[in-house]
């Protein structure tokens, strides 16, 4: 990394996404991706499926706010599953 990223924050995005482990939940890969904003982390996921051979993506982002990134990825996992929960495979159409 070069001496100007580190002293502006480069490559924190990438950093933080490599912290975040993916969870598989009855075939579905989520990756909590909450985002940072001025007031603290949005909820927001990375849901992928594998469907006749093609991985299916969906990016959940929702309105939610807070503080923690680590309760904003702990509630963006929640989101997803009650969205797969909810809809199943209708999310990627």
């Amino acid at each position: 990394m070069s001496i100007l990223s580190r002293l502006f924050g480069g490559g924190g995005a990438k950093r933080e996404a490599a912290e975040t482990p993916v969870e598989d939940y009855n075939g579905y890969l989520i990756t909590p991706a909450p985002q940072k904003e001025s007031d603290g982390y949005r909820v927001g996921a990375r849901i992928e499926k594998e469907l006749d051979g093609e991985v299916k993506v969906h990016h959940l982002l929702r309105a939610d706010m807070l503080r923690d990134r680590d309760e904003a990825a702990a509630a963006s996992l929640r989101k997803a599953k009650h969205l797969i929960d909810e809809q199943g495979e209708r999310i990627f159409r």
